[in-house]
């Protein structure tokens, strides 16, 4: 770790440790999984240290891990919990019970690929297994939005009453070492606010009932507050952006456009591979090719409104997706297809399943398919 006042030298999941560590959660419950790891491991040294009051469970399993945390939420404790993969599909029943409960609970991963063959390195499929589960995810491009993303997303969730997961690419993100700014303790702690609870299983002079039975008709309600819920955090996230870029200096948006405003073929994507995607615009752009690219930063709530209105004027149109949909389009491709209402040619294609490696030349040829190919609803795979 090399350290300048508040610059640092950390893996990605250090990263998001050291954002744990400033929020000083009550619970923490942990199971371990590859490449979530380091990220319990790291904090669990800050408690061992004494640099934390959070009470670190250890349970047998994911399921368990989410378990623990919907209950110590629903008892009035500031809960976070971070897995990967296959212990995120192993929680899948519970991701219902805690988005359906309203709890705030925070949750950091490492994005990896999905078993079976087994296969340990990252893509997207986990998290996009769980984009209707009701939870937000916010997408990380690098180990600075890592950190960035874990001290938004525990606030916004903790302003919506949704849970939230603050989501970066396994290995690519998580064990690679960059340089990042964090914000002084105090700050975030400011930042972050105290928890202000509706209600707790603990308060016994005001008693609430958590996981009636809720029948035809109520059921039915209780499911459109919780989409009006998801709608409302994109208007808190945006004022929550503005809070943070105040403490940080860093803007944050619903997507960041990079050379969209005159560009005539633009890419879509999200996560660790926007880096490369960057420099690969720069380089085209200064041989005078009119390229872009958007970047997802809150994938849920979908910004769709928002989108469509940038992407107005752009005819042609490549969404690249690390994950698959089996048996249709991938889920960006078709967010974005769904999002946009003027005519334009869109090209769908899917990289670095499995942790597979994408390269600038990839990307540039991308935007050279977008110039000369014939559009058809087929998925294009970068190999």
């Amino acid at each position: 770790m090399i350290s300048n006042k508040n610059k640092l030298a950390l893996t990605g999941g250090a990263a998001i440790a050291e954002a744990l560590r400033q929020i000083n959660p009550d619970v923490m419950a942990v199971y371990p999984i590859t490449p979530q790891t380091p990220i319990i491991e790291t904090y669990a040294q800050f408690s061992s240290d004494g640099k934390v009051a959070t009470e670190v469970i250890q349970v047998e399993s994911e399921h368990s891990a989410i378990s623990a945390c919907v209950g110590a939420s629903a008892s009035g404790a500031r809960t976070v919990t971070a897995t990967s993969s296959q212990g995120l599909a192993l929680m899948n029943e519970i991701l219902y019970v805690a988005s359906g409960l309203r709890l705030p609970i925070l949750m950091a991963i490492s994005a990896r690929a999905l078993a079976a063959p087994i296969n340990i390195h990252g893509d997207h499929s986990d998290v996009m297994g769980a984009r209707d589960a009701g939870w937000i995810q916010i997408f990380s491009e690098n180990v600075q939005e890592a950190y960035d993303n874990t001290l938004i997303g525990i606030k916004l969730a903790e302003k919506v009453s949704l849970p939230a997961m603050a989501i970066m690419d396994g290995f690519n993100t998580s064990h690679t070492v960059e340089n990042l700014e964090t914000i002084e303790d105090q700050k975030v702690k400011k930042f972050i606010g105290e928890l202000k609870i509706k209600g707790s299983l603990l308060d016994v002079k005001n008693p609430i009932t958590i996981g009636a039975l809720a029948l035809q008709n109520s059921y039915f309600e209780f499911r459109v507050e919780q989409e009006k819920a998801m709608q409302d955090a994109k208007k808190e996230y945006l004022k929550i952006a503005k809070d943070f870029e105040k403490i940080s200096g860093r803007k944050k948006g619903l997507f960041e456009d990079y050379k969209v405003a005159d560009a005539e073929r633009v890419i879509v994507l999200m996560g660790s591979a926007v880096g490369t995607a960057k420099e690969a615009v720069d380089k085209l752009r200064e041989k005078g090719e009119k390229v872009g690219l958007l970047k997802i930063n809150l994938f849920r709530p979908f910004p769709a409104k928002e989108i469509s209105k940038v992407l107005k004027k752009i005819k042609k149109i490549a969404i690249l997706d690390r994950a698959q949909s089996i048996g249709t389009m991938p889920p960006l491709y078709m967010e974005i297809t769904n999002a946009i209402t003027h005519k334009a040619k869109i090209a769908s294609y899917v990289y670095s399943l499995g942790g597979r490696d994408i390269f600038q030349k990839d990307i540039e040829k991308v935007f050279q398919d977008l110039k000369e190919t014939k559009f058809s609803k087929e998925i294009r795979y970068i190999k």
